[in-house]
């Protein structure tokens, strides 16, 4: 019955509805590191935490639910995540790899997967010609953001997934921004979706964690060895939280994307923002394409001033959002790509992708809009050149 409820519905009303033994409404965190086996030969389904732990398990059941996946995995960060997943790949192997990727990723790829002989290719993939020129014969996987990060750029998932089977490849999406609530990339052909957990799925700047979800049974048993092998997995606690996190996921994300709207509107009106980044925006660029792959255009937008000095005005300005690293939670957070996301990528590469210095992106949080447009309007003032008389 529950396969039948609406996504809003499920985030309450799913197998860990309330514990079996206790008729607990709230899942049960298992602290135990090692689990008592009571037959010589036949271990019971836990034995020792890194393997599996009833907690983690509940949350990695409801995730891969949520997504329409076969299989769930809770690691210790959205970077763990990504890296076990990426070592999935073989010496020999090519990456290609969306262009405005974020800044961790990018140093994963470029820093540490380029030593043990893994090749990779930055591409454009909001152009499909481009992504199929740069296919070559070692070319094992193909993996996309969208909406990336930090420019809200848009990629054709299916078209994507037609271009990886035609040549024999994997297909990975980090679904951070827009979450399973807004997009399910499973669905629409994708092999393995990413999260990092510590962003819209727990929600309060209160937990590290990462999430992967498979479509594949075999995919999932390597990833699980892979998992078990490093020991990267989530603690329960954390696990806990996000499991907390998600019951309310639904009413943030509505909330938070209304006012991301909203704001990107008024901010493409104003004379001092040189160009807004949204999908929800009718003139963004990959907007048409979102609204076919994607229920509502997320939370996140980015925006550009003139300079660096126009941004340290504004940021010095303005009062609401906390300007900070993450995304995706109650308060909003705005960030500075150049010196914090993107950090890792050199100023040439940034710029090369379009992630200038004036650069700024926005996490709406559960403000009312009107009270973030007025700060962001005096802050805009406070950024303007001073002229000297």
């Amino acid at each position: 019955m529950s396969s039948e409820y609406s996504f809003q519905t499920k985030l309450l009303h799913n197998r860990h509805k309330f514990d079996e033994a206790t008729g607990a409404v709230s899942v049960p965190i298992q602290h135990a590191s090692t689990f008592h086996q009571k037959d010589f030969d036949q271990f019971g389904s836990y034995d020792y935490s890194r393997s599996g732990n009833p907690t983690r398990e509940a949350l990695e059941t409801a995730i891969a639910e949520l997504e329409g996946g076969v299989r769930g995995f809770a690691f210790s960060s959205g970077m763990a995540a990504i890296s076990t997943a990426f070592l999935l790949l073989s010496k020999g192997d090519h990456i290609l790899i969306t262009e405005d990727v974020y800044g961790g990723t990018y140093r994963m790829v470029t820093s540490v997967l380029n030593r043990f002989g893994i090749d990779y290719t930055f591409v454009d993939m909001t152009n499909l010609h481009e992504v199929a020129l740069n296919i070559k014969e070692n070319t094992k996987l193909i993996y996309m953001e969208t909406p990336s990060n930090p420019l809200l750029k848009v990629i054709d998932i299916r078209g994507i997934v037609k271009l990886a089977r035609a040549n024999g490849c994997l297909t990975f999406v980090d679904n951070t921004f827009l979450t399973p609530a807004l997009q399910r990339p499973l669905e629409l052909g994708v092999d393995l979706v990413l999260h990092s957990a510590t962003k819209f799925l727990s929600g309060h700047s209160d937990v590290l964690a990462g999430l992967a979800v498979t479509k594949d049974k075999e995919l999932g048993e390597r990833l699980y060895a892979l998992q078990n092998s490093f020991g990267a997995v989530l603690g329960v606690q954390d696990a806990w939280l996000v499991l907390r996190g998600l019951k309310t996921l639904h009413v943030r994300l509505e909330q938070s994307s209304k006012s991301a709207q909203a704001l990107a509107e008024f901010l493409q009106k104003h004379e001092l923002v040189k160009k807004v980044y949204y999908p929800g925006l009718s003139d963004h660029e990959g907007h048409v394409v979102h609204s076919y792959q994607a229920t509502g255009p997320g939370a996140v937008l980015s925006f550009e001033l003139n300079s660096e000095e126009a941004v340290q005005r504004f940021v010095n300005q303005v009062e609401i959002p906390v300007f900070a690293v993450s995304l995706g939670a109650v308060e909003s957070i705005l960030s500075y790509p150049a010196k914090m996301s993107h950090a890792a990528m050199p100023r040439e590469e940034r710029y090369k992708r379009g992630i200038t210095d004036g650069l700024l992106r926005l996490s709406v949080g559960l403000e009312a809009a009107e009270d973030l447009i007025a700060d962001f309007e005096q802050a805009l003032q406070a950024a303007q050149p001073r002229i000297s008389l």
